[in-house]
């Protein structure tokens, strides 16, 4: 595989981290619906977001 390329500029991948944000948001709020701590939540989508930019970058 080849690497993606990278984003032109800041307002490009703050899109990516936004789209992976409200991907990773979705299966949270099912989460917190169920009990689970907020900031735990928000946490594990953070960390989720930010996982799938750089493997979109690097893959």
């Amino acid at each position: 595989m080849t690497p993606s390329p990278t984003p032109r500029d800041r307002s490009e991948l703050f899109t990516q981290l936004a789209v992976a944000s409200l991907g990773a948001g979705v299966v949270t709020s099912v989460a917190v619906a169920q009990g689970q701590n907020p900031l735990t939540a928000l946490g594990i989508t953070l960390f989720s977001a930010v996982a799938a930019v750089l493997v979109g970058q690097l893959f």
